[in-house]
C-alpha cells in the first residue's frame, strides 16, 4: 500500500526512530545504487536551495533519476493548468513525487490525487516533515538522546513551518519548550493546545537572553518576508533577534544551535566559529535523512 510523508504526524514514533537509524547507515555509506531504474519527480513551485539540492542529491546517490522543475513559471501552470492535472500528468512518469508548494494543504491534496508516494518538501506555513526528521537526527547526534531536552525556539513561530513540525515530532519524547518570539510572531494557539493535550511543558517569552543559558537546543529561525502580507509589519519585526558569540558565554557545554537556513541577520557570522554552531552540519544531515525517507517509502528499508 502506498505511503506518503505529508505531515510529521504521518509517521509513528517507531517510524521516526527507524528513519534516524537508517540515516546513520547512509551517513556511513552514502553511495548506494539500489534504486537504479527508478524515476523521481522534484516539483518545486517555490524557491529552494538546500531542500531541493539535498533531495536531488539523495535520489542520485541512491541510483535513481530525477525529473522536474525548480521554477513553476516554466511549467504549464503558467498557462492555467490546475495542480490536480499537473500531478496526474507527472504521476504517469515517476515512482515518487517530491513537492514544495506555497499553498497549505497542497501536498496532502497531491497525495490524494497521485498513485505514487508523495513527500511534502514544504507547503506554505504548514509543514516541512523532512526538515523535521533531519532536525531530529541532528539533535540525536549532538545530544545522544531525544529524551529530557529543553528546546528553545526563536523568531518566527507563527509562520515557521519547521517549528510547527518539530514541536509535533518532539511530543513523542520528554521535551520542555521555550517559545521566544515577539507578540506578532508567537506560536499559534492550536500548537500550544496540542502540547497542552499531551501534558508537555512550555514557556513563552519575548527575551532571547532570558532562557539562553538553560536550553540544550537553540533553534533559531529567520523572519520570513514571503509570509507577510503587510510590509510594515515585516519591517517592524524583521530584526527582532540577533545572536552573537558574546551572548554564548554562559550557555550549557552541550548546547547546539540549529537553524533550517537560510539565515539573514538572526545569527551573526562570529557564531560560526563557536563550538555551539551546528547549522551547516545540520544541512548536510539532510542528505542522509532524505535518502532514508526515499528508501523507506519505496519499500527498500522497511520496519523490521
Amino acid at each position: 500500500m502506498k505511503k506518503s510523508l505529508i505531515s510529521i504526524r504521518d509517521f509513528t514514533k517507531e517510524e521516526i526512530l527507524h528513519i534516524l537509524e537508517t540515516a546513520k547507515e547512509f551517513e556511513q555509506n552514502p553511495v548506494q545504487d539500489f534504486l537504479t531504474g527508478k524515476v523521481i519527480a522534484s516539483l518545486f513551485f517555490e524557491p529552494s536551495t538546500r531542500t531541493r539540492l539535498s533531495f536531488e542529491t539523495a535520489v542520485n546517490r541512491l541510483g535513481a533519476r530525477v525529473i522536474g522543475f525548480s521554477d513553476a513559471s516554466n511549467t504549464s501552470q503558467s498557462k492555467g493548468e490546475t495542480l490536480k492535472d499537473t500531478i496526474k500528468m507527472v504521476n504517469n512518469y515517476v515512482d515518487m513525487i517530491i513537492m514544495r508548494h506555497p499553498l497549505e494543504g497542497s501536498s496532502r491534496y497531491a497525495s490524494e490525487v497521485a498513485d505514487v508516494p508523495v513527500v511534502n518538501a514544504g507547503d506554505g506555513a504548514n509543514q516541512h516533515p523532512s526538515q523535521t526528521l533531519l532536525d531530529l537526527y541532528s539533535i540525536l547526534q549532538t545530544q545522544g538522546t531525544l529524551d529530557g531536552l529543553t528546546i528553545n525556539m526563536v523568531g518566527d513561530l507563527k509562520y515557521g513551518r519547521t517549528t510547527h513540525s518539530l514541536l509535533q515530532a518532539m511530543s513523542h519524547f520528554k521535551t520542555k519548550f521555550v517559545f521566544t518570539a515577539p507578540e506578532e510572531l508567537k506560536m499559534p494557539k492550536e500548537y500550544k493546545e496540542f502540547l497542552d493535550s499531551k501534558g508537555i511543558e512550555y514557556i513563552e517569552t519575548a527575551s532571547l537572553e532570558e532562557h539562553l543559558n538553560s536550553c540544550d537546543i537553540l533553534y533559531m529561525t529567520r523572519v520570513q518576508q514571503e509570509r507577510f502580507t503587510d510590509p510594515i509589519e515585516y519591517e517592524r519585526v524583521k530584526d527582532c533577534y540577533s545572536l552573537n558569540a558574546q551572548m554564548l558565554a554562559n550557555v550549557k557545554d552541550n548546547m547546539k544551535i540549529l537553524h533550517p537556513l537560510p539565515r539573514v541577520n538572526e545569527i551573526s557570522q562570529d557564531v560560526d566559529e563557536t563550538p555551539y554552531a551546528y547549522y551547516f552540519k545540520q544541512a548536510e544531515n539532510g542528505l542522509y535523512v532524505r535518502m532514508a525517507i526515499i528508501s523507506y517509502l519505496l519499500g527498500h528499508r522497511p520496519l523490521r
